[in-house]
């Protein structure tokens, strides 16, 4: 099989990772027998400084010729004096709108060899697997109207939604919860906002297409003290453009570091594939990013696009396969241990998946319980660097 894929580097740590997690794809497509066809192109601040633009023509040309797009993250601190549709972020908006995304799939999972690096106690967050479903193209990020006010002295941001917008969002939770654990809790802040009222009544019609599946409603401030006092509760969280950017953040410390979290922006026939992470400056450069999120988000692009299980799943065991035998970047080790940087922990994994005969150690990561393109199932010091998040 022929993967046409369209790479987007961007700012930051997201060429680091990207050229890591290209090494593990032409492994894994030279042991299972595909060809990788990659197109490079410009996007964020790496391109408005060429371009005067974050999202050249170009660029989008080759995402909408592609199978699918990769992008590794977007921001730099230079762009904050640029007009806020010229910087970096509103890019990722653009494409994500160009592209007809309109889910953003998030899985939450703690590997079994990770439960030290995370800040709550084993008892607490062993076993935490969840799924968020963020809409994506709606809500407080591209409401109208928006921006100051002509005088300066005040701002505007509108928080919008259609009943259609939540309706197919809805569906894709519903659906996800069918091929998880069939749980699902719609989060929304209904006792204040219109918004949540109206996403609250149309989240109800919906559930009742799928009466095997547990559902609840929860107010936003709660869910987040929830996810810290009892994430093992959660299977699949529906929620607004927002709510799910924050929480997601949120459950990326539960299981250890923002590193980890891939993430699936889909809905319009192909999808951006990219890490929850953002363009981290301060480590830019230095070769300790952890490349896992954007690897494991290589992944999820390879079952959702392609329907290729086993090449997805050997991806993930070699993850794990890392993992299990020790290997830590600085966000994931702790005070003493030994850190490994984005080349030799990509290394590893490549070599893992070249390796047919390896046996592999440890939980898989799973898969995402979505529908599938075509319809079906499927060294330095220890710190957090990493964790700049970008919406």
């Amino acid at each position: 099989m022929r993967w046409h894929l369209a790479i987007l580097p961007g700012d930051g740590i997201g060429p680091e990772v990207v050229e890591a997690t290209l090494q593990v794809l032409h492994a894994t497509a030279e042991r299972f027998g595909h060809e990788l066809v990659v197109d490079l192109k410009d996007v964020g601040w790496s391109a408005f400084e060429k371009n005067g633009t974050p999202l050249p023509e170009d660029t989008l040309i080759a995402c909408r010729k592609a199978d699918a797009v990769l992008l590794g993250a977007v921001g730099d601190p230079r762009s904050e004096g640029v007009p806020i549709e010229l910087r970096p972020e509103a890019a990722l908006l653009t494409l994500r709108r160009e592209m007809g995304c309109f889910a953003n799939i998030r899985p939450v999972r703690l590997s079994s060899a990770l439960s030290s690096a995370s800040p709550l106690r084993p008892e607490i967050v062993e076993g935490t697997d969840l799924l968020i479903v963020r809409e994506l193209s709606g809500g407080l990020y591209y409401g109208e109207p928006r921006g100051p006010t002509e005088d300066g002295q005040a701002a505007v941001d509108t928080m919008a939604y259609h009943r259609d917008e939540v309706a197919r969002i809805a569906r894709v939770a519903f659906e996800a919860s069918q091929n998880r654990r069939g749980k699902l809790l719609s989060v929304d802040k209904a006792n204040v906002l219109y918004c949540s009222r109206l996403w609250r009544q149309v989240v109800d019609e919906i559930a009742e297409e799928y009466p095997a599946v547990e559902f609840n409603h929860m107010l936003v401030d709660r869910a987040a003290m929830e996810l810290v006092l009892n994430p093992t509760s959660f299977d699949v969280i529906l929620t607004a453009n927002l709510f799910g950017d924050v929480l997601s953040d949120e459950a990326a410390a539960v299981v250890g570091s923002i590193g980890l979290l891939a993430s699936a922006s889909v809905g319009g026939g192909k999808g951006i594939f990219e890490p929850v992470h953002g363009s981290a400056p301060d480590i830019a450069g230095t070769g300790t990013a952890n490349p896992l999120a954007m690897i494991l988000s290589a992944a999820m692009l390879l079952r959702h696009v392609y329907s290729l299980e086993a090449e997805s799943t050997a991806i993930e065991k070699a993850v794990d396969n890392g993992l299990n035998i020790g290997l830590r970047t600085a966000d994931l080790a702790r005070e003493g241990e030994t850190t490994v940087g984005t080349v030799q922990m990509a290394a590893t994994i490549a070599e893992t998946i070249a390796d047919a005969g390896t046996s592999y150690e440890g939980d898989t990561q799973g898969e995402e319980g979505f529908p599938h393109r075509d319809g079906t199932e499927s060294g330095p010091e220890n710190g957090s660097h990493q964790v700049t998040a970008r919406a």
